[in-house]
Parts: C-alpha cells; structure tokens; sequence
C-alpha cells in the first residue's frame, strides 16, 4: 500500500512540479463521547508550515490537553482527540504553507453518546404496598428507547395498569406485592446505529411484620420461686428482629429475665407482685416494625398477716377475734372452731361487708375486704379453745389458729354418783372438774376434810383434771356421803357421791331348757337384781333325780341368755337350776327345771367356718361339734363342687377329732359350695352346708397392662433354680422306689422308721391323715386338728371346744353355715405346706386307719 501511495504521490509531484496539496485521514469521523481519535494531515509538495485548526477557527496549539497536534516528519502532522466530549465536535481543518503558496482540507468530526448506564443499581429494595420506582438511568446521543422484561418477558403497560415506564425510563409499580418480586431487565436502544445494552436489576419488596402473642394474658403466682413464659410469633420480610420492652424500658437477658434465641420468648423468673403489667413484643425490620402487648397477671396465695390469742372470762359481754390476710384476689376468710365453721358467704366489698349470725346471734362474723372478725357474745366457757382462720382465693388458702383462753370457775362434770362395793373392796369415787385456771379439790365427809388423821383405808389420788378418793370399806360406817369441792380464783363448786354397799345378786329365770341325746341348751333371763356390781359368772347345776349335784361356771358375756350342757346320757331325766355370781358372791339358785334327754340318735350338723389362706385359692375349712346324738362321731365326711358344675369332688373321710379340712388348687374366681357332714353308730347328720368364691389369680394380667416381658432376670433365674431342685427330687424319688436309697430312703429309715415302699408302715397319727387324690390334677386336701396349730407362745393345749366356745381363729372373723350372725374372714394367713404321705389312703370313700 506504501508503495502505491508513494507511486500516487510522485506522479502528482512530478505533474505539479509547483503545487502543494493536502489530505486528512480518515477523512471524516465519529467519535463516541469519552474515547480517542487521531488525524492524520498529509502534505504533498514542499511546504514549511502544516498547523491544524479547531471547529471555532483557532490554531490549535501544543499546551491543549484534550487536543495535540504533533508533527511527524515535514509532510505530515497529526491531530489527536484525547476523551472526547460534545464540545469536540465540528470542522477541524488543516492548513499547509509553503511561501505564499497555500493548501488546506477539512474533515468533519462527529461525537456521539454510546449507550451508558448512569444509575442501574442492584439490588433495589421496597416495601410491600408502596408504589415502587425502579430506576434505571441511561444516557446516549441520541436518547435510547428503554424497554422493560420480567421472567423473560416484555412488560406491556397497556394490560396492565399497575405497570408504567416513566419519562425518565423508569418503571413505576403502584402497590407493589411480595409477588413482584424479582430480577428485572432494564434494556436500552439505539435504532440509528443498531446499538443496544442492557442492565439486571434485583428487585426486594420487604414485607411490614406481623405479630401475634400465643396468650393475651399471662397468670403467674408470685413468692413461690415460679417463671412466667411470655411468648409472641412473628412473621415478615426480611425475618424481623423480636425485642421485648416493659415500662418504655427494652428488656435484655439478665439474672430477672431470658430471652430466647430469636427474641420470641421471654421468661421471667422468680415472679413478684411487680412484675404484674403489659409487656410489649416488638417486631422489626426493613419495613417497620409492630408491637403487641402481653399482660401478666401476677396472683398472691393468701397469707394471714394478723391473728392473735385473746383472753376473756365466762359471761363477758363479748370477745372479737380478728383476722387479716393479703392476697390476690382478695381472699376470702372463713372461721371454724372444732366441727363447726363460720363463713361470710359471697366475697366482701367495701360498699356491703358480709355477715354471719348464729341462730342464737351469739356468734357473728364480718368481713371488710381482707379483713374478717368473730364476735362470740355472752361467753361461756365452752368457747375456749382453738379458731381455725382460713384465708382463701382462687390459687391457694392459708391456716392459722389462735387459741382463745377463757377464765371460769370449777365445774364438776356429771357422773355415776351412786358407787356400790362391799366390805374389803375397795372403790375408787372420780370426780372429774373442768376449770380455769386449775381448781384445787378438796373431799371431805360430815365437814371433815379427807383423808383424816384417824383414817387409814381412805386415800385421794389426784390428776390434772380428775381426783379420786379410794375407799375400802371396813365397816358398815364407811357408807354413806363423800362431798367434793373444787375452787380456783373465779369460784367453785361441790357434789355429793354416795357409796353403796353392794349385794349379791338374784336369781336367773330359766326359760327353757332344750334337751338333745347327750346335751341340752338352757334358755335364761339375767337376774331382775344385780346387786348394784356386774355379774362375772353364771354357775348351771345339774344332777339324775335325787343324786349329787353336778355343776359348771361359765364367764358372762353380754347378752348371754343361753348355756349348753354337755356329757348328758341319752334318755335320762334331768333336774337343773342356775345362779348368778357378782364381785360380792354367790346369790340364790332358781328353782330347779326338769327335763328329759332324747334317745339316742344321729348327729347334729356341725356349724362350718371358712377362711381363705394366704394363696387366694386355698379354703380352710372348719367345723364345730353340735351334739353327737348320743353316740361318739365316727368320721367326718367332706363334699365340695364347684357351684356352676353339677358333678361333686369325691368325697373325703375325716377322723372324728379333726376339726378342719384344707382344699388346696382351687379354681381361680370360682365360688364352691362345702358340705359336711358328721356320722356316728346311728348315722348321718344333716349336712352343715357354706358356699365360698376364690380370689381372682394374682398373675393374670389385666388387659390395659399391654404387651412386653412379663419376667424379669431374677424371675427366669428363679424358676430355672426350681427346676434344677424338681429334677434333683425327681432322681431321688426314682432311687428311693427302684434302688431303696437316696436322700428320701434315709429320711423314711432314720425319721420315720419306714423301711422302703412294700414295708409294713405305722398306723397314721389320728387327727393327722393327709388325704389326696391319685388324679394328678384334683386339689390336694389336708386335714388337721386344731391342737397342732398351737404354738408354746399360746400357753398349751385349748379347752375342748362347745357349743359356748364357738371354734374362731385368732387371726380371723367366722363365717357360720347355720344362718346366725357371722363374718367372712377375708385376710392373708401363712398358707400350711404339708407333705403327703406316700402312704396315706386315697380319698374314695373309704375310711382311713387311726
């Protein structure tokens, strides 16, 4: 190209040997505001001077800093336009000298705005509802036309109103939502020259919080070391900071308070009486903030705060007892005083105080808001003693007593004034006095006071409120009337007492008498005289027409008015007759009765008593002896079924001086009917029957229990333990029946003297037979006299039990099969494991060897 050029220059140079020209390139240009450009002035032809010239006409010169013109060589000079703004624009020329000869060109330079973003930023941030001005500022020559895009779509403002591009080119949204919320492209053109640019701007719209508390009210007690949970939910964008603030004052974690992590919960601790009001819970953020108040009602337990003792004297006018309690609520006051309470009805108020008046307006109680005061009028002495005050609210109640002292003169409280003794016993006179202060007590006796220097057989015995005068008669003298006075500061009083002598008492009224083979039952009425002291026996004679007299003294009980006699012969008349025996002696027999026993015959039915052992499945039953019918008792037979069953258990042969019968492996839960029978020569009696339920299995689990292991370690431990110890007897049972050895055969040698299975073997003890069934699954059933249950520590052998010892264990109450009175014994007892002897008969019906 140099060369071409050159070539071009040299022809013209050759051809106008003495012209100058000039040529600028490029030959026009445009230039975007800000950038750089150069020109370049080529001179063909000699010429001295090349200068450039501005739009305005001047030179150009060097010191400009936006435009420098620099020469190159001698043809050429250059014009640079260094960051070019609008003023840069216009003509530029160039001008070449050379003597008087002269050559220019020109050339137009143009400066355009290029697409520039002044103001885009990003993010732009709002609040929700406010109308919301994005800006996005561009400048450009000429002015670019901005559109718009949302999610990739161009925003159309004619559909929708709340969308407007201003004049600016900003876009304007009238109630901005959460929903708007996004990257919006702000885009700029240029159609002239085809340029375009664009900027993303992030769009935030801040949501106002909201603010709920979970309670509007918060109830706390106070002075009980409590905590109050204040709690608020708040909810916006961007997430709002939670602050709580009490009395203007914002509150922060500290030894009285708590905040929680996000500010929302506030615990405060220890709660007191002032901490009761609003707290306010604040959420905050870029969009405001919102508050809500949370009120804590701070409740008090009652306290009484004023309660003294008060003194006052018997027939005062009046005594007020006062009472003050705090409290929130106020609480209300309540009086008692023993089984008696007092009580003001609905709470007091200042304007209409509550009033309590007994029926015979003695006692009046009212109450002025935490104020309540007891006026007991005309005081007698029995209003002393302890008032209960009882303050009460809705969160609590509080006690307090106070003890009213009341001053009164002795009393001397009603008592048996007739005493009765006799000769040689002594009787103990009480006379009991109530006073305050204590009364000092005096005896004396036709004015001497007692005991008396010449007395020896009267003798006072004082306690604090009783004072006993002993006096052991030795004479006819010695009855007569005792005087006691009792005095103190406020009076005294005195009462007389009477002794007595005492005297035997008369004779009882026999009624009946009910003769059976071997015994009779003798009806009686108590003597209509009792001699003034108790009767302790009854001594019942009886004798064969015309023989000794043959007696018994039984002990009087209450309501005694029958007594059996036994060991009476069938068939034999009797005469009887009866007395009665008190502290004094013996009084008159009755006149004798006659009767006549009946003949020999069979038995009464014995009276049945059950008692459920220690294992719930386990009945003990006993029976007592009736009347024999004049024959010795053979046997006992025993019979029992269960109730819902119609086949009865076999039927079990007792000896005749056992007493009980044990049925063992009873069905759970199941009620059993018993009977029993008694036989002697002339043969059965009439069954003595009682009917008893088991108790429900231990080990049945109910079925709200649930599922899960129902046995423990020491329990699998404790079974697998009885199992070593089953098989271990089930070897030695085997040696002791094949090999007559083993830990059994020793036993059975040295203890029992037996000598193996097939050996002639002892008769078994009467009284001690154990019965069972060769079924493997029947109950085992032991019988046992009573004898054996007795321990040394029971002092012997018991007395032959009759019709007036009634059999009854000490352990337990009786339930009689005879429809008589009688309580079912329903208490653990220690359950009797006896060992069967392998010898004993089976229990089929058949009567075993005594």
């Amino acid at each position: 190209m140099l060369q071409i050029r050159d070539l071009v220059w040299g022809l013209l140079f050759a051809g106008c040997a003495a012209a100058i020209q000039v040529q600028i390139t490029p030959t026009q240009g445009e230039i975007s505001v800000g950038e750089s450009k150069f020109f370049l002035c080529e001179v063909v032809g000699d010429a001295k001077d090349i200068d450039w010239f501005s739009p305005s006409g001047e030179k150009i010169l060097p010191n400009r800093p936006d435009v420098i013109v620099s020469r190159t060589d001698e043809a050429t000079a250059t014009l640079t336009i260094y960051h070019a703004n609008v003023d840069s624009a216009g003509i530029y020329k160039c001008v070449a000298r050379s003597g008087d000869k002269e050559a220019q060109a020109t050339v137009q330079v143009k400066i355009f705005q290029k697409i520039t973003f002044d103001s885009a930023p990003s993010p732009q941030e709002f609040n929700e509802g406010d109308d919301a001005d994005i800006v996005c500022d561009v400048v450009s020559s000429p002015p670019p036309t901005i559109i718009w895009k949302h999610k990739g779509s161009r925003i159309q403002v004619a559909k929708d109103v709340r969308y407007k591009i201003m004049d600016n080119g900003h876009l304007l949204i009238r109630g901005i939502k959460k929903i708007d919320e996004g990257m919006y492209n702000c885009e700029a053109r240029i159609m002239a020259r085809g340029e375009i640019d664009f900027r993303m701007i992030k769009v935030i719209v801040n949501v106002l919080p909201t603010i709920r508390a979970r309670l509007s009210e918060v109830n706390a007690t106070a002075d009980i070391a409590s905590s109050a949970l204040l709690a608020c939910d708040a909810d916006g964008f961007p997430e709002p900071t939670v602050t709580w603030a009490h009395n203007n004052v914002v509150l922060q974690t500290d030894d009285k308070y708590t905040l929680s992590d996000d500010g929302s919960e506030l615990l405060i601790k220890s709660v007191k009486k002032v901490d009761e009001g609003d707290y306010t819970c604040i959420a905050k953020n870029k969009a405001g903030e919102k508050s809500q108040e949370v009120s804590l009602n701070v409740f008090v337990r009652p306290k009484i705060t004023y309660l003294d003792n008060q003194t006052a004297s018997e027939f005062d006018e009046l005594v007020t007892l006062t009472c003050e309690a705090s409290g929130d609520p106020t609480p209300a006051i309540s009086w008692s005083f023993q089984n008696t309470v007092f009580t003001e009805g609905e709470q007091a108020s200042w304007t209409r105080p509550d009033k309590y008046e007994s029926l015979d307006r003695n006692i009046v109680v009212r109450s002025h808001a935490r104020v309540s005061s007891l006026t007991l009028k005309n005081i007698l002495f029995t209003y002393a003693g302890e008032y209960l005050c009882t303050a009460t609210n809705s969160i609590g109640r509080d006690n307090k007593h106070m003890y009213l002292e009341v001053r009164y003169a002795p009393k001397i409280l009603p008592k048996n004034v007739a005493m009765h003794t006799w000769e040689g016993n002594a009787a103990n006179i009480s006379c009991e006095v109530e006073a305050h202060p204590a009364a000092s007590v005096v005896w004396s006796r036709d004015g001497l006071q007692l005991p008396s220097a010449n007395t020896t057989n009267v003798k006072v015995y004082n306690t604090p409120t009783i004072s006993y005068l002993e006096i052991t008669p030795d004479s006819q003298y010695n009855f007569g009337t005792y005087n006691c006075t009792a005095t103190n500061v406020m009076g005294s009083e005195s009462k007389e007492f009477v002794l007595i002598q005492a005297d035997v008492p008369s004779s009882p009224v026999i009624e009946e008498v009910e003769p059976f083979s071997s015994t009779a039952v003798v009806s009686f009425e108590e003597p209509d005289s009792i001699g003034g002291v108790p009767i302790i026996k009854y001594r019942v004679e009886w004798r064969l027409p015309g023989q000794d007299w043959a007696g018994k003294e039984y002990h009087a009980d209450d309501e005694m008015t029958t007594i059996t006699i036994v060991g009476l012969k069938p068939e034999t008349t009797y005469e009887v007759k009866m007395s009665a025996i008190n502290g004094k002696g013996e009084g008159e027999s009755s006149p004798a009765s006659t009767f006549r026993t009946e003949p020999v015959r069979e038995p009464t039915a014995p009276k049945l008593v059950v008692k459920v052992q220690e294992r719930g499945n386990i009945l003990k039953v006993n029976w007592i002896k009736q009347d024999d019918g004049g024959s010795p008792i053979k046997h006992y037979l025993v019979r029992y079924k269960a109730k819902h069953v119609s086949d009865w258990k076999p039927e079990i042969r007792v000896p005749h001086n056992s007493e009980y019968v044990m049925l063992s492996g009873l069905d759970w839960n199941t009620e059993y009917e018993i009977r029993v029978v008694a036989e002697n020569q002339q043969g059965k009696s009439e069954p003595g029957v009682i009917s008893y339920r088991t108790a429900t299995d231990p080990t049945t689990i109910p079925d709200e229990v649930g599922t899960g292991s129902a046995l423990g370690t020491g329990a699998i431990v404790g079974i697998l333990i009885v199992v070593f110890f089953l098989l271990l007897a089930g070897v030695d049972v085997t040696c002791y029946f094949l090999n007559k050895c083993g830990l059994l055969m020793c036993i059975a040698v040295n203890f029992c003297g037996k000598a193996g299975p097939g050996a002639k073997g002892k008769d078994i003890e009467e009284g001690q037979a154990a019965f069972t069934k060769d079924e493997s699954k029947e109950p085992i059933v032991e019988v046992r006299t009573e004898e054996e249950q007795q321990t040394p520590s029971q002092g012997g052998a018991p007395t032959e039990p009759n019709e007036t010892t009634p059999l009854t264990d000490p352990d337990g109450k009786t339930v009689k099969a005879d429809g008589t009175k009688g309580e079912t014994e329903v208490k653990n007892a220690a359950a009797e494991v006896k060992t069967v002897p392998s010898e004993a008969p089976q229990a089929n019906g058949n009567e075993s060897k005594a």
